[in-house]
């Protein structure tokens, strides 16, 4: 684990590759899982604050979810998460293209104008998930098979995961954090050489 500001980053952020191959995946992440996306309790609040705007992009069956259960839900382990469409479906925030890939309804909301949130943090983030511990926040790769063609992907292209995150990583730690994480790589990359 390597020490930046409030947090202890894994140096699998650095060392591995990673991608997004939607034509491969068609979204899996969004539709795979027991539970929905993690949520910050702050963004519980957003959702309230927003749904009203994000609603006409979302399915029926994703309406009649929220409907059912809330914007939001605690999942079998006690964390804040967005609801599924039945027990093991799809995130109830998620939309199909064209081309039948899952996206998510916030987000096109977001890209459209509509509101000034992109969408859950966990989500942008991902394949990094968030811990908070006493003094830090973890910084963790999270490996799951649905995205083993991200992984090719970001290999074929040499992007490392950490790269691949600039934009959320700034979302949530700022800009210094992610020019020392730059720093970072670099320093690993000269004591490989």
């Amino acid at each position: 684990m390597i020490i930046i500001q409030d947090t202890l980053v894994s140096e699998e952020i650095f060392d591995n590759e990673f991608v997004c191959d939607l034509q491969a995946c068609k979204g899996a992440c969004c539709i795979e899982g027991s539970s929905g996306a993690p949520l910050d309790p702050e963004e519980t609040g957003i959702l309230d604050e927003i749904y009203a705007s994000i609603e006409p992009y979302l399915t029926q069956e994703g309406i009649d979810a929220i409907a059912q259960k809330g914007r939001y839900e605690m999942d079998g382990d006690g964390d804040l998460v967005t609801p599924l469409v039945g027990e093991h479906g799809a995130c109830a925030y998620v939309i199909r293209d064209a081309n039948g890939i899952a996206k998510c309804g916030i987000e096109q909301a977001y890209l459209d104008g509509k509101v000034n949130w992109r969408k859950p943090l966990s989500c942008h983030l991902y394949p990094i998930r968030l811990q908070a511990l006493k003094e830090y926040v973890a910084v963790n790769y999270h490996r799951w098979q649905v995205c083993e063609p991200a992984c090719s992907c970001g290999k074929q292209l040499g992007v490392p995961v950490f790269r691949f995150l600039r934009e959320p990583l700034i979302r949530r730690f700022g800009e210094s954090w992610y020019q020392e994480a730059e720093e970072v790589f670099t320093l690993l990359n000269n004591d490989k050489g």
